[in-house]
């Protein structure tokens, strides 16, 4: 079982060598039409699925005439421009027989690693999935510079995949899985169909394979770094042929795969974060009720806050603490230090009012973990009153 059949959320990565093919004119439509109806039978029972679509470079460079030769990044970032309009149009032409919206969805490496950033993409992605529409997701190659890229769409599957709590995450290659060896060269090669931990050993196995995929920049060694990513946040990552006309069906029939198992589930993977891995910049004090909420899983209201410490942005970790010092919970802030200052105190429907917008509550249950048994940090961790118009 690949898990695709229970999975609430799906990501599924088409590489360019998929998406354009042996197609010198354009985008395959042929294979798109039948992966749109794959896609559109999951979305049928309930399912929400995200694409991550490689193939504006491929594409504009057609448009363009760039087909004979490397490119220099400026050329590559016009073929990029050129080719987003080709591919998105491919995409809607697709979906739209099944009354489906595609949205473009265009990341850098800093929308996923910088929390301010990170926030504001998920609730778009996470309002597009709840709208009913498919988000195409792609890395932003037009202004993209070397230093800030990811390198290859299978990354930023994974990275996409960690930030809406996907449950399974598709790879969709040139080969049906990992091998011990390159199956295209080595006939003794032994597929591996399911996998508990990626050891250095298993890493090794890799170097080989996919070498010689078409047009894409990817391989199966940066499809493992992709489902090492996506194992710590508690999704699966299955990796698939997707050269055949509806790959996701074939996946569920049966067919061979290689299914790296997640190592944790995606709410715990993220609340570990949000509770060990993330410096706290300020930290904010709360009444009892307030407190006693949060411990039944409830979002933290400005209602409930009775102090604003230290200078914060929007998305940056903060202490919950009780109004006797101890620690409740830590969590990523939906408000910089200032405006959580003039609300604090404030009921839900007087916040707008007050700052002339709203991002819902201080800290949304889902980015809030409870700090069971924390030891309680030196006084030399606390945090200076908030100062007003910070």
């Amino acid at each position: 079982m690949s898990g695709l059949e229970t999975a609430k959320r799906i990501v599924v990565k088409v590489g360019s060598a998929l998406l354009i093919g042996d197609n010198d004119a354009g985008a395959d439509r042929a294979w798109l039409a039948a992966f749109a109806s794959d896609v559109a039978r999951l979305r049928a029972r309930g399912q929400q699925v995200l694409v991550v679509s490689s193939g504006a470079v491929g594409l504009g460079r057609r448009r363009l005439g760039l087909l004979r030769r490397a490119l220099t990044l400026p050329e590559k970032q016009a073929a990029a421009a050129a080719g987003q309009s080709a591919l998105m149009r491919a995409w809607e032409e697709a979906f739209e027989p099944h009354g489906a919206i595609a949205a473009q969805v265009l990341l850098t490496r800093d929308d996923t690693e910088v929390r301010r950033r990170w926030l504001n993409a998920r609730a778009t992605v996470d309002t597009l999935l709840a709208l009913g529409v498919i988000p195409v997701v792609n890395e932003n190659d037009t202004v993209v510079t070397e230093e800030i890229r990811y390198g290859d769409n299978d990354r930023l599957a994974a990275r996409v995949a960690q930030m809406i709590g996907a449950d399974v995450l598709v790879l969709l290659s040139d080969v049906d899985g990992l091998y011990t060896a390159d199956p295209r060269n080595n006939p003794d090669a032994r597929h591996l169909a399911r996998l508990s931990r990626l050891t250095p050993e298993i890493e090794a196995m890799a170097g080989g394979a996919n070498a010689s995929a078409g047009v894409g920049t990817g391989g199966m060694a940066t499809k493992l770094a992709a489902a090492r990513i996506a194992q710590s946040a508690g999704c699966a990552t299955v990796i698939t042929l997707g050269r055949r006309p509806a790959p996701l069906a074939a996946l569920e029939a049966g067919e061979r795969s290689t299914i790296i198992e997640p190592s944790t589930t995606p709410a715990a993977a993220y609340k570990a974060w949000i509770a060990g891995s993330l410096a706290p910049a300020g930290a904010l004090v709360v009444d009892a009720g307030a407190a006693a909420a949060l411990k039944r899983g409830k979002s933290l209201l400005a209602a409930g806050v009775r102090e604003v410490q230290g200078r914060f942005d929007k998305g940056d970790a903060v202490v919950v603490r009780d109004e006797a010092g101890h620690e409740v919970a830590r969590g990523l802030i939906r408000y910089e230090a200032g405006d959580a200052l003039r609300i604090r105190g404030l009921k839900s429907q007087a916040v707008e009012q007050a700052l002339g917008y709203t991002s819902g509550p201080m800290i949304h249950a889902d980015d809030l973990a409870l700090s069971h048994g924390r030891e309680e940090p030196p006084a030399s961790a606390g945090f200076e009153p908030a100062p007003q118009g910070a």
